[in-house]
C-alpha cells in the first residue's frame, strides 16, 4: 500500500472515531496558501483543527514525531486564516493531532493526543 492510501484510510478512520465521539465534523483537507489542515470539527464550544498522522510501521518513530515545529507553524496560519475567512472570531479553539496505527486492514488502532499547542 502506498503512503498516499495509507494516509486516506487513516483520515477516514479518524473521522469516523471523531463522529462516534460526538465530534461534528466541519471541513476535511482544508488548504489556504498556508498549509492544510486534516479535520476541522465542532466539539461542545471548541472549533477543533486535527492533523490527522497514520503509520504502518514505526520504525522511524511515533507518528506524532512527524508534527515539528515548522509544521506546527504552518497549521497555526492556516487555522488563523480560517477562522478569520469564515468569520469564527468568539470560538475557542484547540488544535489536537490523531495518531492511526495500521497493523493491517483489520487491526487499527486510533490515539487521539488533546491540545498539542499549549499557550
Amino acid at each position: 500500500m502506498n503512503t498516499k492510501r495509507i494516509g486516506e484510510i487513516g483520515e477516514e478512520k479518524a473521522a469516523e472515531y471523531l463522529k462516534k465521539m460526538k465530534y461534528k465534523i466541519l471541513d476535511r483537507n482544508y488548504r489556504c496558501r498556508f498549509g492544510e489542515v486534516d479535520i476541522i470539527a465542532r466539539s461542545n464550544d471548541y472549533i477543533v483543527f486535527i492533523e490527522v498522522k497514520t503509520r504502518s510501521r514505526v520504525d522511524y518513530g511515533r507518528p506524532i514525531e512527524a508534527i515539528n515545529s515548522t509544521k506546527l507553524n504552518r497549521i497555526l496560519k492556516t487555522v488563523n486564516f480560517y477562522l478569520a475567512e469564515k468569520r469564527m472570531f468568539d470560538w475557542d479553539i484547540r488544535i489536537d493531532a490523531i495518531e492511526v496505527f495500521l497493523s493491517s486492514t483489520k487491526d487499527i488502532k486510533v490515539n487521539h493526543i488533546e491540545n498539542i499547542v499549549c499557550d
